[in-house]
């Protein structure tokens, strides 16, 4: 049988020289960010960094405003002017004069990120927080269109946070991001709100804090985070209260300087961006809470009472179980959710809507004119009114008709007494009986803010103060606000404003005098 094997050669290749041809990997842009980052340029005989030689570019661009112009795509891993085409500046700019008016087109990402270099290198804004604004507001109206947006901004605003030193911005941040910050700076704005306002707290905040996940819970998904994120915040502002108020400490124990820690953060990764402006890092102090056991122990037990509390309240089966807050803590709880959302269910009932009928009210109106009028005239020695006319008519002795004898009737030589005034008819007062009154005696025992009290109310105030001491007062509450054409709350309220710029105290607490100072009304002249 032929044997048709063949004898295998092996060729000697000398390694130590290179190719002619060598494949190059695609680089990603990270990479290229890097090695750009060394690359310079000349510029009016000076050698410039691309990032300085964008920043420079970026001034003199900053000012000038496009005409309409047609959308031209735009990709490019390090998107800077130079490397736009004609067709693609005009719509640059033309898309940036309307982002600046609040018009947000749709574009593509490249251009998107040349405005943002533009903001965080200072171009395009007077003061930090213009800048801080704009660089919102391009998040907020992409961060749809554009999901990629939001891997770079949560790091970007964090740093133009650090760098203009604008901390409450941290928690915005946060809230934009779907509830992201870096460890180290979610432990700083924590810190932060608990040593300053502790109802700034938030869920989203605390939910790094919480030894599980409360995502996982039934009643989260269905519902009760709306509610949790609701009360949580309030839960926490009255627990750290009771604790500073019992035990002099709060929910974050004194904080030991020794325990700090210092972040070097380097900023505008992956940015155009040049370092010579605001550093190429920035370093801050923190307080490692997310490590200290005893303050994750503490808000997750709140965190167990107050789902177990507001699962009771809606009525949702089943309880959290594992470990407890102590009884002193957990019945404080309690109790404020019993409390208050019993109060906040109250109010959200849809209240009867109240509807003042202006032609009956006309004929309110109306019929105590001539009430009013009758108070004024005496029946035994019917006083004279002036007529507006001719300055002379008789008053019948009959009071509702006054209005219609004035002009009939001449008047005598004995009932000839001054009439009253216009003021004194239409008010249905007398100028000595405007003002509160009290028994003779009583008065002279009044303080001398009392005094002025009663100087200071109108008639309607008066009307008012006495219907609230007689038999009836919410019944002649509303009659007496719909005779004004007003609510009875607004009667109430003016009279506290008197109140409180005289006897420098609320008279009125819901719709009573308050029980301390009723005493100072059994003499007032009914």
């Amino acid at each position: 049988m032929k044997d048709n094997s063949r004898q295998l050669e092996f060729m000697e290749i000398d390694l130590s020289e290179e190719p002619e041809t060598a494949s190059v990997p695609v680089p990603d842009r990270s990479t290229i960010v890097q090695q750009s980052a060394h690359h310079t340029m000349q510029h009016r005989g000076v050698i410039l960094s691309s990032e300085k030689r964008f920043v420079e570019e970026a001034k003199q661009w900053s000012e000038m405003e496009g005409d309409v112009a047609p959308w031209v795509p735009f990709m490019s891993y390090w998107p800077t002017y130079g490397v736009m085409n004609e067709a693609q500046r005009k719509w640059y700019l033309y898309w940036r004069k309307e982002v600046r008016q609040g018009r947000y087109p749709d574009t593509d990402l490249s251009y998107l990120f040349v405005h943002i270099y533009e903001l965080i290198n200072g171009i395009g804004w007077q003061n930090a927080q213009d800048g801080y604004d704009q660089l919102k507001q391009l998040w907020v109206n992409y961060r749809e269109r554009l999901p990629q947006l939001n891997i770079y901004m949560q790091e970007w605003m964090v740093d133009y946070v650090l760098v203009h030193q604008m901390e409450m911005s941290l928690s915005e941040v946060m809230g934009l991001s779907g509830g992201y910050l870096p460890a180290e700076m979610l432990d700083r704005e924590l810190q932060r709100i608990l040593q300053d306002n502790v109802s700034d707290i938030s869920l989203n905040m605390l939910q790094r804090y919480y030894d599980y996940d409360i995502t996982l819970s039934k009643f989260y998904r269905d519902g009760g985070k709306e509610v949790m994120e609701q009360y949580i915040p309030r839960v926490m502002a009255l627990v750290d209260s009771y604790l500073e108020r019992t035990r002099l400490v709060g929910l974050l124990s004194e904080c030991d300087p020794n325990d700090e820690r210092t972040m070097e953060r380097i900023l505008f990764r992956k940015a155009v961006y040049d370092d010579s402006i605001y550093g190429r890092s920035v370093s801050f102090r923190y307080m490692p809470i997310g490590e200290q056991v005893e303050f994750v122990q503490m808000v997750t037990r709140i965190y167990r009472c107050t789902e177990n509390k507001l699962r009771e309240l809606l009525g949702f089966r089943g309880r959290l179980r594992g470990q407890t807050l102590e009884p002193e803590l957990a019945n404080l709880i309690e109790r404020y959710l019993d409390k208050t959302y019993a109060i906040e269910q109250a109010e959200s009932v849809e209240q009867p809507m109240i509807r003042i009928d202006s032609e009956k009210l006309a004929s309110l109106q109306q019929e105590s004119e001539y009430v009013r009028l009758a108070l004024t005239i005496e029946d035994e020695h019917p006083s004279e009114v002036k007529d507006e006319e001719d300055n002379n008519a008789n008053v019948t002795s009959n009071p509702f008709d006054v209005l219609e004898a004035r002009d009939e009737i001449t008047p005598t030589e004995d009932s000839m007494e001054p009439a009253p005034s216009v003021v004194e008819i239409t008010t249905g007062v007398s100028a000595e009986s405007i003002g509160l009154q009290w028994d003779v005696g009583a008065e002279a025992d009044l303080d001398e803010e009392w005094l002025l009290f009663a100087q200071e109310l109108s008639p309607q105030q008066v009307q008012t103060i006495h219907v609230l001491l007689g038999a009836s007062p919410d019944t002649e509450l509303m009659r007496l606000a719909e005779q004004y054409g007003t609510m009875p709350t607004l009667l109430l309220d003016e009279i506290n404003d008197v109140a409180m710029e005289t006897i420098g105290d609320l008279l009125i607490d819901g719709d009573r005098i308050v029980p301390d100072y009723i005493d100072v009304f059994e003499h007032v002249k009914r």
